[in-house]
């Protein structure tokens, strides 16, 4: 054969050699991606079921601050059917600050910051609190290589032809910037 040929051969080898390295790359980022979307989805789920034992305790005690305990309640009924990124950071934060609200109430009834199940429950939610927050950014850190590794050549090209689209980061509201106010 000629020269040519064998050099044609050898760029399509490369090429077709290096398209399926960056699909592969492509989905193992999208794999990663949607894992710690699921971590963050799981720290999620473990904190909405602290919840309700959480406001059991609080109703014991301060059981004419029902305004609060329901806000509670429907702002984890709306964290539970959120989809996608931007809308569970909606609700999550609809849910912190109806908690930060029960919890103020609590500072109110001395009884029941010394109630042993109470504490035990506010340390499980620091806990998750605290696995939410490094979830989260685990999951953004992924998002960043991914977005970065679709829209950098030579894998935009092929990210591009078998449909890889950017994902979404998992932002705090634009309500999180600002401390709470609670009044009542």
């Amino acid at each position: 054969m000629n020269r040519t040929v064998w050099i044609i051969i050898a760029i399509v080898a490369m090429l077709v050699i290096g398209g399926i390295s960056s699909y592969n790359s492509l989905i193992n980022m999208s794999e990663n991606v949607g894992g710690k979307w699921s971590q963050i989805e799981n720290q999620l789920q473990r904190r909405a079921d602290l919840i309700p034992n959480l406001v059991s305790t609080v109703k014991g005690y301060a059981a004419h601050e029902q305004q609060a305990i329901q806000a509670v309640a429907d702002a984890r009924a709306k964290l539970g059917g959120a989809q996608g990124p931007s809308a569970k950071a909606e609700a999550n934060g609809e849910l912190n600050t109806a908690l930060s609200r029960l919890l103020v109430i609590a500072e109110n009834y001395p009884n029941l910051k010394a109630d042993k199940n109470f504490r035990a429950l506010m340390d499980e939610l620091s806990g998750t609190e605290n696995r939410i927050a490094v979830a989260r950014k685990d999951y953004n850190e992924s998002v960043q290589l991914y977005n970065t590794t679709i829209r950098s050549l030579p894998a935009s090209i092929f990210a591009r032809y078998y449909g890889f689209d950017p994902m979404e980061y998992f932002k705090a509201d634009e309500g999180a910037k600002q401390v709470p106010q609670v009044k009542f």
